[in-house]
């Protein structure tokens, strides 16, 4: 059974979606043992605790230093022994030694098709302001291992998206969504605890 960890900063919609699916049988051999959100009350927190699942927030504003903050992050993901790190619109950058020591077992999803839209600065509906001031007539979603970049480690699954005209920010944030992360993200945890993604 994998043991995965998902790390949250805000409503949890990409938590749900994998809550859903291992729920449905879309995602198989796996279970996720807690939630760590770097926000206090979100609504992220109330998802994992309908689920019975155990949730804490680990949050840099508790702590004097971010030294000191990665330090309660890593504690508080060591502390289950978790075969995957899952980070579902989680706004932090991930400290090194977490990289280092769960290497290839961190996985991000970013609302764009990497290399497009993506690294510092580009997240939430800045990704999408940007792809629409662009002009782009496709955009979508991407699964990838987490590396030292930002956006930069090797792409596991990604799924295009339609830019429609008159879309604004929002509403082509939820297509995305609802099209591609909601879809790929399960997908991609399902081949890796099912030992298809090595």
């Amino acid at each position: 059974m994998l043991k995965i960890c998902v790390c949250v900063s805000g409503g949890g919609t990409n938590l749900q979606a994998i809550i859903d699916a291992i729920d449905n049988g879309t995602i198989t051999n796996a279970e996720i043992v807690r939630v760590i959100s770097n926000n206090k009350g979100v609504y992220a927190l109330e998802r994992a605790q309908k689920h019975n699942i155990d949730a804490l927030v680990v949050s840099p504003k508790d702590y004097e230093t971010r030294e000191l903050f990665n330090e309660a992050l890593l504690a508080a993901i060591d502390e289950v022994e978790p075969d995957l790190i899952v980070l579902a619109g989680f706004l932090v950058v991930i400290p090194e030694k977490m990289i280092q020591k769960y290497r290839n077992r961190i996985i991000n999803i970013h609302p764009s098709l990497i290399p497009s839209f993506c690294g510092t600065g580009y997240y939430g509906l800045k990704v999408h302001e940007a792809a629409l001031e662009r002009g782009v007539k496709v955009t979508g979603a991407t699964v990838h291992f987490v590396d030292e970049g930002t956006d930069t480690g090797p792409i596991i699954l990604q799924k295009a998206v339609e830019v429609l005209p008159g879309d604004t920010p929002k509403v082509l944030q939820q297509r995305v969504m609802e099209e591609a992360e909601w879809k790929i993200l399960p997908q991609a945890i399902n081949l890796i605890s099912n030992g298809e993604l090595k």
